[in-house]
């Protein structure tokens, strides 16, 4: 195995995405890593729950030596041997997110000699996190398109803070690949979503949809919305919007929350549809920082326009430069990459 490579957690963003990356590829290459001052500058420092999962999800997939896997932790040894592909179950506990663990395993698997299947519990559509719907219908179908192979369905819909929340993801080994030019949208085709209702009456989720239609509309634009009540063991709202484009798909969301109007859920979601548009830009910013580990995995030439150049996407790649043989170039809104991958 190679010598560990050591990764600052503090860096650029500082955020867990550090450490969801740094696992993920300290398993597909079998890379010992040791990462310190970890969430350095955040309210309540160190290791949380949601980031000790990824921790012992992978620990558990890759039969890895661990040191400071324990919370409030600033600092984690992880030294994996192979990952094991299966049928694993994992439970978060309350509502630490799905889409979040996924970041981390979801490489990890794709990457391995076998199929594999995962079965998550906890959040589905809670703060700070990707919703389910994101996953599955922006980041899995770009995945397919490059040749990967992956399956995500929802059975129960976790909202924070009770969470109850369960996905099935079903993974085969990638490849092979697909170079695909991702800087141009092309024709914007259709607007389409969902605003939904867990446990609360329905009328809140038509709130929702009548707000982000009027704020469309004023724009020139004529979504199509359903309205739906989601299965949930406890109470939620949320809204979530894609555009669909010749070249790609992007998504967009809002929740609920204790307090806030049904109004805003759908006005927030409507105006970073708008925002998106307006930038003329392929991948929406989250896309553009969750793709990275994939395609440098890949490896290759890689140029696509981002609506926002993130503080999440600059860190990601600075972790993954850490790992690859790869060189890249930001010219706000393009982002070029030349990677060896693996």
């Amino acid at each position: 195995m190679d010598t560990m490579i050591h990764i600052d957690g503090s860096f650029g963003e500082g955020g867990g995405q550090i450490l969801r990356t740094a696992l993920a590829l300290s398993c597909i290459l079998r890379k010992p890593i040791h990462i310190f001052n970890i969430r350095k500058g955040r309210k309540r420092p160190g290791l949380m729950p949601q980031h000790l999962m990824c921790v012992r999800a992978l620990k558990e997939i890759t039969e890895a030596q661990t040191r400071g896997d324990s919370r409030g932790s600033t600092e984690l040894y992880f030294s994996p041997e192979r990952v094991r592909p299966g049928s694993y179950s994992f439970d978060i506990g309350t509502a630490g997110s799905v889409t979040l663990l996924l970041q981390a395993l979801l490489p990890a698997l794709l990457f391995s000699h076998r199929p594999s299947t995962v079965e998550i519990k906890g959040g589905t559509h809670v703060p700070f996190s990707p919703p389910f719907d994101y996953f599955k219908e922006v980041l899995v179908v770009l995945l397919k398109r490059l040749g990967f192979q992956v399956r995500a369905e929802i059975k129960s819909y976790g909202f924070y803070p009770v969470g109850g929340g369960r996905v099935i993801v079903e993974i085969k080994p990638a490849g092979p690949f697909n170079h695909i030019e991702l800087t141009e949208r092309g024709e914007l085709r259709r607007i389409e979503g969902i605003s939904a209702v867990g446990g609360l009456p329905l009328g809140i989720a038509e709130r929702q949809r009548s707000e982000a239609e009027t704020v469309l509309k004023a724009e020139g634009f004529v979504p199509e919305i359903k309205t739906v009540t989601v299965p949930t063991p406890g109470k939620g709202t949320y809204m979530f919007l894609n555009v669909v484009a010749e070249n790609i798909i992007a998504g967009f969301s809002s929740l609920g929350a204790r307090g806030k109007r049904a109004e805003t859920v759908g006005e927030e979601a409507a105006k970073e549809v708008v925002r998106y548009i307006k930038s003329n830009a392929c991948l929406d910013h989250h896309l553009s920082d969750q793709i990275l580990v994939y395609i440098t995995l890949i490896g290759g030439h890689w140029r696509f326009s981002t609506s926002m150049v993130t503080e999440h996407l600059k860190t990601n790649l600075w972790v993954i430069e850490r790992f690859l043989d790869m060189e890249y170039e930001i010219k706000d809104p393009v982002v070029e990459i030349k990677s060896k991958g693996i």
